[in-house]
């Protein structure tokens, strides 16, 4: 197996930000309320686990106001696509050895 495990996007939360923000990488930065309905967090563990996610470098949190409402975005950096998608090469190796096995 030559692919590692990222502990940092194995929690299962982090794993659907990432895979969220990983899918919409080409339409730009996500809406936290976007990320919130489709991870189903709350508030504070979204925004707990998305400052993780920045504090590794995986994710860029964008802050700025539409009108007078704020607005906070985030989006995948170039370390953290790299790091989802050997993630992703993980878990495909393991479901493939899985599948070989006798």
């Amino acid at each position: 197996m030559a692919a590692q495990l990222d502990d940092l996007i194995h929690q299962p939360l982090r794993l659907k930000i990432m895979a969220a923000l990983y899918a919409d990488r080409e339409a730009g930065p996500v809406e936290f309320s976007r990320l919130k309905a489709v991870t189903q967090a709350t508030d504070g563990n979204l925004g707990s686990h998305l400052a993780t996610l920045e504090k590794a470098g995986y994710v860029e949190i964008l802050k700025d106001h539409v009108g007078k409402k704020p607005r906070t975005r985030a989006a995948l950096t170039p370390t953290g696509r790299k790091a989802f998608r050997a993630h992703v090469d993980y878990l495909r190796e393991v479901v493939e050895e899985v599948g070989d096995a006798p």
